[in-house]
């Protein structure tokens, strides 16, 4: 991954200038068109561990159209791994984008129904034989969060009051929990509507090495839930691009962004403060809309 690719955007609003708080995003976007934003802070220990305990396979989950699966198909076919990827959902007569990329890079694609998705371990032990490594949805996990953790040392972020995230799994959150100073308030953005065990799902992730660890969880700015994006978070997103040349995607970091101005505009946060908020890549999810309606 080349990291001097990673930019930190600053962001000149007169929302921003209005309530005195400055806001900076960290383009980690940029360090990959493929395995993009957090995706290879994620991943990395789980396939040094693949390697160090020489599996040749590694399996993992997602949907049609995730940037998970398809950024561990490429990851894998870099590290000579073959990959396995267990889709949510009966296969459609097209595959997405998403899906033909992941194929191109190597990854066999096994389809099952919604509901024996959401029995993860019985599809990891209908496979035991086959001795592959597993790596959870979205890289959740200790290794995960270690190498979300790594995320600080592209710069030193030691001058922001407030670290502010997407959250899907909670992996990369758990990560900059672990990386903040004691003066960093840390705040994630939930995707996801009403999954209030994304709180517990983080501190599980934090508890041995952080114990005691504060951070926000966001509910507020789901859009109607995940993979929603009514119209006014479309005209958002486009409008963002528009003003300050900032892609944002429809999931994760558009919602996000939403919420940082809202936020702003209600006093949320207190005069002074500086933002910096993690832009965790996702663009690629974007392709799953008409062309039309994004104007970049």
């Amino acid at each position: 991954m080349d990291f001097d690719l990673v930019t930190i955007q600053p962001i000149q609003a007169a929302w921003l200038s209005a309530e005195n708080i400055s806001l900076d995003v960290l383009r980690l976007d940029k360090i990959h068109p493929i395995v993009s934003g957090n995706k290879w802070f994620k991943l990395k220990y789980y396939l040094q561990e693949a390697v160090a305990l020489k599996h040749t396979t590694v399996a993992t989950f997602g949907g049609a159209w995730s940037n998970h699966i398809v950024a561990a198909a490429y990851a894998c076919q870099e590290a000579g791994l073959k990959s396995i990827g267990i889709i949510r959902g009966e296969q459609s007569p097209a595959l997405t984008a998403t899906l033909k990329l992941a194929k191109e890079y190597g990854m066999e694609l096994i389809f099952v129904t919604r509901e024996s998705y959401r029995k993860k371990a019985a599809i990891i032990n209908d496979y035991a034989t086959n001795n592959w490594f597993w790596i959870s949805e979205g890289g959740y996990g200790e290794q995960g969060a270690k190498g979300a953790s790594e995320i600080f040392q592209i710069a030193d972020f030691s001058n922001y009051t407030h670290i502010i995230a997407a959250v899907g799994t909670g992996t990369m959150l758990a990560g900059l929990v672990l990386s903040a100073g004691n003066h960093q308030k840390v705040i994630g953005i939930s995707s996801m509507k009403g999954n209030v065990s994304l709180h517990e799902e983080v501190l599980s992730l934090t508890a041995l090495q952080k114990p005691g660890a504060t951070f926000q969880m966001i509910h507020d700015y789901h859009f109607g839930g995940y993979g929603k994006y009514p119209k006014p978070l479309i005209d958002f997103i486009n409008d963002v691009h528009s003003n300050y040349r900032l892609p944002l995607d429809i999931i994760y970091t558009g919602k996000t962004f939403y919420a940082i101005k809202d936020l702003v505009t209600k006093k949320f946060f207190e005069p002074a403060s500086k933002l910096l908020m993690i832009h965790s890549g996702g663009l690629q999810g974007n392709k799953s809309l008409p062309r039309e309606l994004l104007a970049f």
